[in-house]
Formats: C-alpha cells, structure tokens, sequence
C-alpha cells in the first residue's frame, strides 16, 4: 500500500484550524450564541391564525370533556346524575364537519355549531391554552391548511417589541414559533397573557389558537447551563483517562487536542449560522466527541502497532505516515456511510432534528480531518525527539545513556 507523506499537512492544518477557531472566537464576540429555550429564560409559543370551522358548547349538569386527533373525536361524559360513557365519532367514516356536527348534537346539552360544513374532519385541531371541558362558553374548532397569514403580519402584531419569531410549514399550513425572554421574577401566566392579547388585537381572538406553549425559568436555566458545561469537561477528561491507560499521555493528549478541535469547529458552524443551541445540538456535539474518539484510537493502535513492527523506521514521522495511510480508507468509508443516514435526516426532517443533522454532518468532516492531522500533528510534535530504541514510549532513554 502506498505510504502518503501525512505530516507535511500537519502544520498547515494546525494554522487552518486557528484561523477557524479565531473566526469562531470573533463571532462569539460580535454575534454571541443562539441559545434554545433550554438554556435561557423565556417562553416559546406555537400559534396559529385561522377563522373557526366550528363551535361546541355544553349547557348540562354533567361533566363533559371533549378530545380531538386527527384520526377521530371523543366526547366524555361523567358526573353525578349522568351516565359515563365515552362517545367516538371517526373521521374515517365522518368526513365533513357538517356530518360531525349532525353526530355531535344527539348527545343531550351539546350543541356544536357550524361555519364551514364542506372542511375535511381530519384537519381539526384545537386551540390548546383553552380546556378541553366543555361549558356554556364556546370552545371554537379550528381548521388547519387554511392560514392567509405571513411572518411579518405576526411581526407587525408586537411592534418595536423584542420578539423571536419563527415561521413552522410553509404556505397555508405554516404556523409561528414565537419566543420572548423573561426576566427572573416575571410569572410565566402574564407573559402569555401578554402575547397573547396582542395576536387577539391584531387577529381577533377567536381567530387565534395556541398549538403548544413551553416555559423555563431564569434559575432552571442557568442550572442547565452549568450542568451540560460540567458534563463536556466530565466527557472529556473520561476520554483522557481512557487513552492514557490504552496508549501513553501524548497520544491521551492529542485525541483530547482532536475532540477540543473538533466541538470548536462545530460551535464557530453553529455561532456564525446563528443555529438555534438547544439540548438536541448539544447532544449532536457529544455525539460527535464520542465518533471522533472512536476514530482516531483506530489509528492510535495502528499507530502503537506500527511502532513495535517498524523496527527499521528512522522516525515517527515514518511510523504515522504509514499508520494513517494503513487506516485511510477505513476512516474515509466509515465517515462517509455515516453521512448517508445523517444527511437523509437533514433532507427529510425539520426542526431540532434538522439542526442536529446539520451538526453531525459538520462535526463528522471535522472529526475525520482532526483524526489524520490535528491528532496526529500533535503526537508528531511531542515525540519530535523520538528514537527508533526508544520503542514505544518515546520518554525511556538509551542503554548507552543509562550507561
């Protein structure tokens, strides 16, 4: 097998690598990190804008509940005095909200009322910030695939206001992400009251409905915060143990130096793309330290192997260029068949997923790169003095020396 000459791109990688790093470093400075929810205080809210299809209300002494999936709808009666019973209407067979509404008002005190008979019952939701128990009150049943809407008319609803604003979907079927800071203090029912009347001033409030709401307070997020740094510094220093004890400190030291350069590189990815930092990235970064380990301890032990076999070499450098050329094309593969999986989940998903593909597809280039030169480049340097009598631990002196 021919023997590429590796370490002459050691010392230009090293001064690639900086100048990416100090590019990261700057963005740091000028941009800051887009932190997810998880590790700031705010609240992140998923709405939607659409005219109601229908509206149900109960005027009984019984308890009534009302459930709504996309495959049918269940109506739960209980109390005192009445029957419990659990009515299920299936949309497989019910297929317009006129026919639903037919089925609905045979239950006594329900009476739903509709705007839009002809709407397909499969694409029923409701708004989830109102309760699902059923009154004299109206709970409204919203339509989806039929927003007219854009970001910047949602955008127009807070004004000057600091707000984080994000459209999900596309085209009729978007919905809006909207995330505001909170401070430590704020109560998490005012700050929604807040967003909220806004969007009912701008839209109407019936017209608005809430698919999801999460909240994280300014103390729970800064113990997330402290918590996931103290687990890439445990995760690190595990690494270092377990490759001094495999092999010797200066190979420990080069594959720490590789993960180090390698979260590095993703963290300057994900500052300058203004990628949302969220607990799936984060685990696409641990998941990417451990992959990284993995490959370069393959070229370590072909490394450690070489040095017992190549008993005739004159220097290490001669030793790793033959062990990375022996383990090219096994990193070269096992990268690349992992990528395969990694970007068809960029491809075919959305959201946190898609942002941890595209970490892992960045972290998996760099952890390749930094196994054959920034490892390796490393290692090169700290036994620059090595001896072929030296053997494998390139510290041990001569016989003649110890004379």
């Amino acid at each position: 097998m021919k023997t590429f000459k590796f370490n002459k791109g050691f010392i230009p990688s090293a001064v690639i690598s900086c100048a990416i790093i100090i590019f990261g470093i700057v963005g740091l400075c000028v941009k800051g990190i887009n932190f997810g929810l998880d590790f700031r205080p705010g609240m992140i809210e998923e709405v939607r804008v659409a005219n109601p299809v229908a509206e149900i209300g109960y005027s009984g002494a019984a308890k009534v509940s009302l459930d709504l999936s996309a495959g049918q709808m269940d109506i739960v009666i209980s109390g005192v005095g009445a029957t419990n019973e659990t009515r299920s209407f299936n949309f497989g067979t019910i297929k317009t909200v006129a026919e639903l509404a037919e089925e609905v008002n045979k239950i006594d005190g329900v009476v739903m009322t509709v705007r839009n008979p002809s709407y397909d019952t499969t694409k029923l939701f409701l708004d989830s910030a109102v309760t699902n128990q059923l009154s004299d009150a109206v709970t409204y049943i919203y339509p989806a695939g039929t927003s007219t809407i854009t970001t910047d008319d949602i955008r127009q609803a807070f004004g000057d206001e600091s707000i984080s604003i994000k459209q999900l979907g596309s085209g009729e079927d978007a919905s809006y992400q909207l995330r505001v800071g909170v401070k430590a203090g704020d109560v998490q029912a005012e700050v929604l009251s807040g967003v909220n009347e806004k969007l009912f001033a701008k839209f109407g409030k019936e017209n608005v409905a809430v698919v999801k709401t999460d909240f994280i307070g300014a103390g729970m997020s800064k113990s997330i915060v402290i918590r996931s740094i103290l687990m890439l510094l445990l995760t690190v220093v595990l690494i270092w143990l377990y490759a001094a004890i495999r092999f010797h400190w200066d190979f420990a030291l080069g594959s720490v130096i590789a993960l180090i350069h390698d979260t590095l590189i993703v963290m300057t990815f994900i500052i300058w793309t203004q990628m949302e930092f969220s607990t799936t990235v984060l685990a696409a970064v641990l998941t990417i330290i451990g992959y990284s380990i993995n490959a370069t301890v393959v070229i370590l032990d072909r490394v450690r192997y070489n040095l017992k076999m190549m008993t005739e070499a004159k220097s290490f450098n001669e030793i790793l260029n033959k062990s990375l050329s022996d383990t090219l094309l096994r990193s070269i593969l096992t990268t690349v068949t992992t990528l395969f999986a990694v970007v068809a989940l960029y491809v075919f998903t959305t959201g946190s997923i898609k942002n941890f593909a595209m970490a892992m597809i960045i972290g998996l280039i760099s952890g390749m790169y930094s196994s054959i030169f920034i490892s390796s480049g490393f290692i090169s340097l700290f036994r620059r003095n090595w001896k072929p009598e030296y053997g494998v631990h390139h510290s041990l002196k001569t016989v003649k020396d110890e004379e």
